[in-house]
Order: structure tokens, then sequence, then C-alpha cells
């Protein structure tokens, strides 16, 4: 029998991605987007390994052209690159506990590259592991500052910990109510 591409499952798992996509340019509060979430989420529920990555890559880059590009656009998409693999890693010991265990993960892996990046790329700091050190110890200042919501990083995990909670909560409940969705795959 020939698989078949255009299935229920597809089709709840592509909207969710979808309205993550459209909530990323809504107006929110600085980096608590559904981004990191909607990754996580196709990791685990796209079962094709390379829908899995084009599908909320894609998805984020079409956000992107509303939002605008910046020079560690590379590493933003590296970040959510890994976080996909996460979603995947957790696919079968699925529960709210590995959820969040992999939300929080996303947004400190999010964190590392991401400064990294600017650390390799900005000539404020010696390219050594001690202005490593110093680019990272900004970074956390920078995460501190409480003038956008509670802090541009506690933003982002209570951001991507809210949307991992919607995102696999609607799953769950439309299983629960279809379940013809665990039964087909994507």
């Amino acid at each position: 029998m020939k698989y078949k591409t255009i299935t229920p499952r597809f089709i709840v798992v592509l909207s969710v991605i979808a309205v993550a996509a459209v909530l990323r340019i809504l107006p929110h509060w600085p980096n608590f987007t559904p981004i990191a979430a909607m990754a996580l989420f196709g990791g685990t529920y796209i079962t094709k390994k390379q829908w899995a990555f084009v599908i909320p890559i894609s998805a984020m880059f079409l956000s992107d052209i509303f939002i605008g590009f910046h020079a560690n656009i590379p590493a933003v998409y590296l970040s959510f690159a890994i976080t996909v693999v996460i979603g995947m890693a957790i696919r079968r010991m699925l529960n709210p506990g590995s959820v969040l265990l992999a939300a929080i993960s996303s947004s400190v892996i999010f964190f590392l590259i991401t400064n990294f990046s600017a650390w390799l790329a900005s000539p404020f700091y010696p390219q050594t592991f001690t202005g490593l050190g110093e680019c990272y110890v900004a970074g956390l200042a920078f995460f501190r500052d409480q003038s956008h919501g509670l802090s541009f990083f506690l933003n982002d995990v209570m951001g991507t910990v809210f949307f991992s909670s919607v995102f696999y909560g609607i799953f769950y409940l439309a299983w629960m109510r279809f379940p013809v969705l665990d039964k087909t795959r994507l």
C-alpha cells in the first residue's frame, strides 16, 4: 500500500505549526514566542525526519520574512534544528516531564549557541576562552534586564514551556477524541 502524506494527523500537526508561525509575528513580550515549542512539537510528531526539519524551519523562515533577518540568524536556525532533534528524542518517553525538560533544554541551548555566535562575530570580545566567558556573562546580564517582561531569558523559557504545554496538550486532547491521529503516520 502506498504511503499517504495527507492524513488527519498531518493536517493537525501542520495546523499547530502554522498557528505557531502566525503567533510569532503577532505582538508579544520579547522572546515569549512559540517557535522553539513548534520545533519540539514538529520533531516529536512528524515521523519522517526530513519533514520534521523542513516544516518547522520553513514556518520559521516565513515568519522571519515579516520580522526581519539579522547577522546571527544562522545560529538561531541551528539552535532550532537541534530543538527538532530534542523533539525526536522524546518521542518514546513522551510525558509532561520530558516535554518540560525538552522545553527548558531548548531555551538553554538557544542561549549557548546564539551567544557563542555573538562572541565569534563581535569585535568587543577577544577570541579566547576568557573572551567567550565574558560574552556569556554579558549575555546573562542582558537576559536579566527586566525592561521586557520578566527578563529576556525567562521570557524565552516561559514562552517555550507555555507553548509546548499548549501544543502537546491540544494534540493529546485531539488524540483522545480522535484516535485516528495516533494510528496514522506523518
